[in-house]
């Protein structure tokens, strides 16, 4: 799936280069292939980042109640009102400017990665036998798991590395707009591809099945508490919150500027494309998301448990990324045709490999959803087909 992913890096390296726009997908989707296609896949961005702020701040909330109150075991009322808590601190950080942002950002990452990659060592070291086993030829082959097994595994996948496409959103805020982005994109996409396949042999080396679904969001602390002593496995816990908060924070990046462009070509209404006198920041669209992700938050109390609203979010933002994903990876490679009969690189890297990706980005989401429960259905399928409306009203209203 990292493979998959890369060849989607590249169409958004590619066509950043050539036009540089806080909308990314949405602006390069809808100026090569089609207005109202441009207008779903800016729709689908905005759609995941509101349905995000549930999968990201849920774990932050969990790890958060196991630091401050390791003993007790909170409700899912309690965690969602921590939950809250977190997207209204990140809020107030975003708005407050992207120097500020970027460096809290740096900072988490830099945290988290230290630990995780300290417990990664420390795996390989104690349990250097079971990885063995796990990294034999027997596990890659083929009939090892069915399509559907591997379909299933790669929304998941996307879900993983989803925000790394978010440089490209913040590139009318960067020196060298048209290559410093792209560049941290493809670094983004190495470390998040690296950190994920070490930590998935990690956890099927350290723990058997059963710990695994018992351990539901506190996973990392799990591993933790089987290879190191207390309080040192509190890091990991740390580790949980601080990926939590930083993947939240460049979600409502994300959602800010798309909506800021969107408003600015006319296609939303021009108060969100305002930007604060002082802070520079699309603050009135940060604050959107935010009242929306809180209002999301409310209505998950009706779901049975943390697990299952987690399960069922994670699976429908697989969907809509899938979908927006493989939209700009088509209008890279339409953009970018006539020129791949001069270059063989152009050839490869931004028509070839970003088709390749889409084709199995597509099928993989359309092999999922047969597996996939109503209420998994309707966040993910509905979330896209209800831009339809905003869409007519815009069409109408620009008429």
């Amino acid at each position: 799936c990292g493979l998959v992913m890369a060849g989607i890096t590249c169409a958004f390296v590619h066509l950043n280069r050539v036009y540089p726009d806080a909308g990314a997908s949405y602006a390069w989707v809808g100026r090569v292939l089609h207005p109202d296609l441009g207008f779903l896949c800016g729709w689908v961005v905005l759609v995941t980042s509101v349905l995000f702020t549930v999968s990201a701040t849920i774990p932050a909330a969990t790890a958060t109640l196991l630091l401050l109150v390791p003993a007790t075991s909170p409700s899912q009322e309690l965690v969602t009102a921590v939950a809250a808590a977190w997207i209204l601190a990140i809020t107030l950080v975003q708005v407050r400017g992207m120097r500020l942002t970027g460096m809290l950002q740096a900072w988490i990452s830099a945290i988290e990665i230290l630990v995780l990659a300290g417990l990664a060592v420390t795996a390989l070291v104690t349990h250097s036998s079971q990885i063995a086993a796990l990294l034999a030829r027997g596990s890659f082959a083929p009939t090892a798991f069915t399509m559907e097994q591997f379909a299933a595994g790669s929304v998941i996948a996307v879900f993983f590395f989803w925000g790394w496409d978010v440089p490209l959103n913040a590139s009318e805020e960067t020196r060298d707009s048209r290559r410093t982005p792209g560049a941290a994109a493809v670094l983004a996409v190495l470390v998040v591809a690296c950190a994920f396949m070490a930590f998935a042999v990690v956890t099927l080396a350290v723990l058997d099945e059963k710990e695994i679904q018992a351990s539901g969001t506190n996973v990392v602390f799990a591993i933790a508490e089987k290879l190191v002593p207390r309080p040192w496995s509190y890091l990991a816990v740390l580790a949980v919150l601080l990926s939590s908060v930083g993947s939240l924070q460049v979600s409502l990046l994300q959602f800010a500027r798309t909506l800021f462009a969107a408003a600015r070509a006319g296609e939303m209404h021009p108060r969100w494309s305002q930007v604060h006198g002082r802070w520079q920041t699309p603050h009135f669209a940060t604050w959107l998301n935010t009242g929306l992700g809180l209002a999301l938050l409310a209505l998950s109390l009706a779901l049975p448990g943390i697990d299952a609203l987690l399960k069922a979010s994670i699976n429908a933002i697989g969907l809509e990324i899938a979908f927006y994903y493989g939209l700009a990876g088509l209008a890279c490679a339409w953009h970018f045709r006539s020129q791949a009969r001069q270059s063989p690189a152009i050839l490869v890297f931004a028509v070839a490999w970003p088709l390749a990706s889409v084709l199995a980005l597509w099928v993989a989401a359309a092999l999922a959803m047969r597996t996939m429960d109503a209420i998994t259905l309707s966040m993910g399928i509905g979330g896209i087909a209800i831009g339809i409306v905003p869409l007519v009203w815009s069409r109408l209203r620009n008429r």
